[in-house]
């Protein structure tokens, strides 16, 4: 069961290209190596997920963002 904080599945998604956990190579193949979904690696190890909303920067757009300090809007 979900808390209030965090989001549905299909409310993951990066806030530069719109790409789900799902679309991104980098979050399935890191996620297939600790047995976890590509969206459970995103709750559960990246840095700019924001629980609220469910956003997040793969890492392509968060260096083309400058990198920026915190969670994603």
């Amino acid at each position: 069961m979900l808390s209030e904080m965090q989001t549905a599945v299909s409310d993951l998604k990066c806030v530069g290209c719109g790409k789900y956990p799902a679309e991104l190579a980098e979050y399935v193949d890191a996620g297939a190596a600790e047995e976890l979904s590509a969206d459970d690696y995103v709750r559960e190890n990246e840095g700019t997920y924001n629980q609220v909303n469910g956003h997040f920067y793969c890492t392509e757009c968060y260096i083309a963002d400058g990198m920026p300090l915190g969670v994603a809007p």
